[in-house]
């Protein structure tokens, strides 16, 4: 994965387990990315939500392939004007 400083947040979860769910739909369609939640190791899963996080050259494609995807009852917060 690039550099930290080239990481731009495509949507924040309300938990890990749903930014996994949608970093396995940009893995479907070839785009890499990562998440990044800080819940104290895993101690305290529910103390804050994460963030996917993708190249910002691959946003938009990003965007269009979680837009894309089935819906889901957990809908992610876009952060598309948003950068790290």
């Amino acid at each position: 994965m690039s550099n930290m400083s080239d990481l731009v947040a495509v949507a924040t979860f309300p938990s890990t387990a749903d930014a996994l769910i949608a970093k396995g739909v940009l893995d479907e369609v070839g785009i890499e990315s990562m998440v990044r939640s800080d819940n104290a190791g895993g101690m305290y899963p529910a103390l804050a939500g994460a963030d996917l996080l993708v190249r910002a050259e691959d946003l938009e494609r990003a965007n269009e392939a979680l837009i894309a995807a089935p819906e889901d009852d957990h809908e992610p917060r876009s952060h598309e004007d948003t950068e790290l």
